[in-house]
């Protein structure tokens, strides 16, 4: 397999900010209601900082797409989205665009609290979304969500990018068909050194909010608290309140892949950890272990902020599947195929990416109105090992998960982190 570069916390923030300095010509066609084939798909989008901007570029840059609005609670992003996209509307409260008649479909990418609101408002205008991962802040939101699309019959395709990548298809349908043989262990892991990924957050004392910013907006339904900036912008991840850590930022994706190849099979989940290495602000650990008990099977999960040497390959995440016949190694630069009979001559097979063919994906189902690679509640299913992975953590040991019920009997405390107090006005709309 060819070694490329890991993805960093550097090269992701510097995609964020080239997004935002591309500019692009907009078409001024109309477009309202389903598209026709031959239509341009009108887009909005909800927050336009870190992911958001690079889904506006990419977005932006389809034949088929006119952007139309852009809702931001920062004024400085505002500014620079319409430095570059003079023809869109900006407005800091997202309403605004759900209102517009021209818009088909929103891209929703503020932070993670603010993922289930405007998907499901936007469900109710009448818009298909594309919604950042993971797809809500805990599991009921997830299920709410998925009530929201099928009630009002829109198309919403959670960014679980590897669904539509074409080696990691074609490794899942390898297991889904048995080629492997029997699996018994799976490991899946991120491990990052002390320069990436949100490494040293540091102790900051409370400020006022920056210009332009609607802080109350951005905390949303969040519990009301003074800014601080290390809870701001790509650090949220790292608090409760807005997120869970790296373990829901990056290590959804890993754990959906094995919900697509295995099965939503997950039966217990054990999660120990800590902050180890970092004596800074965050909530969320810096290093932990997950051990998920499945059917027939043992899945293993890890997370290092404080090492990034990597258990195979040079790369700071991936997946081994160990089966009876083969193993699979895979990760977004392509996969390795492992004969049990032959191990010195692996299979390798490239990545032919998976982010444009995801957006491809969602933009012609908005036409066709079939249901997208990774949606709704293929995402909601696959968001569920990594927020079980959270509860395990703060409930300090064990959990048992009821699948079927979608609950974790006789445990008042972890189940009352299966939601969350929404601070009002801000609560999940009636469905």
């Amino acid at each position: 397999m060819n070694e490329l570069s890991p993805i960093t916390r550097r090269s992701f923030i510097k995609s964020a900010g080239s997004a935002l300095a591309a500019g692009a010509t907009l078409s001024a066609l109309p477009s309202f209601g389903k598209p026709g084939a031959n239509d341009k798909i009108s887009l909005g989008f909800i927050g336009v900082g870190g992911r958001g901007a690079y889904h506006l570029k990419e977005f932006s840059e389809m034949d088929d797409v006119r952007v139309v609005a852009v809702a931001d609670v920062a004024q400085d992003k505002l500014d620079r989205i319409r430095a570059a996209f003079p023809a869109v509307q900006t407005f800091k409260d997202f309403r605004r665009v759900l209102e517009l008649k021209d818009v088909d479909a929103v891209v929703v990418a503020p932070p993670d609290h603010w993922h289930a609101i405007p998907t499901m408002l936007a469900c109710q205008a009448g818009k298909d979304v594309y919604v950042e991962k993971p797809l809500g802040h805990n599991i009921r939101e997830g299920r709410a969500m998925i009530k929201a699309a099928r009630k009002y019959n829109r198309r919403s395709e959670e960014r679980r990018v590897h669904r539509s990548g074409p080696h990691w298809i074609e490794a899942v349908d390898m297991i889904k068909s048995g080629q492997l043989g029997k699996i018994s262990l799976i490991r899946a892991w991120n491990c990052w050194d002390l320069k990436n990924m949100g490494a040293d957050l540091g102790n900051p004392p409370d400020s006022d909010p920056p210009p332009g910013l609607d802080y109350d907006m951005w905390l949303g339904p969040a519990p009301k608290r003074p800014f601080n900036p290390r809870r701001y912008d790509f650090y949220f991840y790292f608090f409760w309140d807005y997120s869970g850590g790296m373990i829901s930022a990056w290590g959804v994706h890993l754990l959906d892949v094995i919900t697509w190849a295995m099965g939503p099979t997950v039966k217990s989940v054990t999660t120990i950890g800590g902050r180890f290495i970092l004596n800074d602000m965050r909530e969320t650990p810096d290093t932990t272990g997950l051990l998920y008990e499945c059917p027939n099977y043992v899945l293993t999960y890890e997370v290092r902020h404080g090492n990034g040497n990597p258990p195979w390959g040079g790369f700071d995440h991936g997946i081994e599947f160990y089966g009876t016949d083969a193993s699979i190694w895979i990760n977004r630069n392509g996969y390795t195929l492992f004969p049990e009979n032959d191990r010195a001559h692996p299979k390798q097979v490239p990545s032919q990416g998976m982010d444009l063919q995801h957006k491809r994906n969602f933009l012609d189902c908005v036409r066709s109105r079939r249901r997208p690679n990774a949606d709704v509640e293929l995402g909601h299913l696959g968001t569920i090992p990594s927020h079980l992975g959270n509860i395990a953590y703060r409930c300090g040991g064990r959990i048992i998960w009821d699948g079927e019920h979608e609950t974790i009997p006789d445990n008042p405390q972890a189940e009352a982190l299966l939601g969350r107090t929404y601070r009002e006005p801000w609560v999940l709309p009636e469905v």
